[in-house]
């Protein structure tokens, strides 16, 4: 099961949209994807585009749903967005280079899905001293957490990492905590032709399973060198529990997933394959828990 399949649209195939970091929000019966956008991420930012449709097959778009200003505090690193709805609006935390200090996720807001998001932060939210990225919302018992990437290029091993913010999202609401470093993962290994010791950290996505674990996709890269998706598992269930990793990864060769739910609650995961621009591609494969395990199908 690799795809979800629902009402039909006229618009552009998912097979032939170029975007990293996809990330899907169901909303009012249609797909939204989206994703860093810019052809070349690398580089200058431009903004980010979204599609739409019935299912994930085909989509209508691109439909551009930020652009920055002239006063805008970035100019670079537009990168993994991910909205949300909450109390009738549209939130995304997406990720910038600032101008004058460290990357990390900044937080924008929207009346629909489309847009246009505005920022609501002038600067990143996650901690000025570092280089952070990927920030992902998580709410538990009506409490907004951000779960982040504390970059390799920084600290060399790479970690995830999880803070409170306020309830406007606007900024931190306590000290972030480190959940894993990116070396405990077995699957994991060190970049080639770096530092020794330097190990990524990309993309963590939550996920409550049906056996009250909380399941974490996040990405790095393996033996043979190729980006990887893989998962830790708490236990417990807390966000700051002790986090097991996987022995091998899910995907070889693709990440920065994302979990998301069709309308008849059937489990999928996005991301993106291969890694190198300009042939990036969202891929969408069914999943499922059972035993404490996560699956593709």
């Amino acid at each position: 099961m690799k795809k979800v399949i629902s009402r039909e649209s006229s618009g552009i195939r998912l097979e032939d949209i170029q975007i990293r970091d996809p990330y899907f929000l169901l909303e009012g019966g249609a797909y939204y994807l989206y994703g860093s956008t810019d052809k070349d991420i690398w580089r200058g930012g431009t903004g980010f585009d979204a599609y739409r449709g019935g299912g994930t097959e085909e989509l209508d778009g691109p439909f551009p749903v930020f652009r920055p200003d002239a006063g805008f505090w970035s100019e670079k690193n537009f990168w993994a967005p991910e909205v949300y709805p909450l109390n009738g609006a549209y939130y995304m935390f997406a990720t910038f280079k600032p101008k004058a200090g460290r990357r990390g996720t900044a937080v924008l807001r929207a009346e629909n899905p489309l847009g246009p998001f505005v920022p609501i932060t002038d600067e990143p939210v996650t901690p000025p001293e570092r280089e952070c990225l990927d920030g992902s919302l998580w709410i538990e018992n009506e409490t907004c957490y951000m779960a982040f990437c504390h970059e390799w290029q920084q600290i060399g091993d790479g970690t995830v990492c999880a803070m409170r913010l306020s309830p406007d999202l606007t900024k931190a609401a306590g000290e972030p905590v480190t959940l894993f470093a990116a070396s405990s993962a077995p699957w994991a290994y060190p970049l080639a032709g770096r530092a020794p010791g330097s190990y990524v950290t990309d993309g963590p996505n939550l996920l409550r399973g049906p056996d009250g674990a909380l399941y974490m996709l996040w990405s790095s890269f393996g033996a043979d060198g190729r980006y990887c998706l893989g998962y830790a598992r708490s236990d417990s269930g807390g966000l700051f529990e002790p986090w097991e990793q996987q022995p091998e990864p899910l995907v070889s060769g693709g990440g920065h997933g994302m979990f998301f739910r069709d309308e008849s609650e059937r489990l999928y995961i996005a991301f993106h394959s291969p890694n190198d621009t300009p042939n990036e591609r969202c891929q969408v494969r069914g999943a499922a828990i059972k035993g404490g395990k996560l699956f593709l199908l």
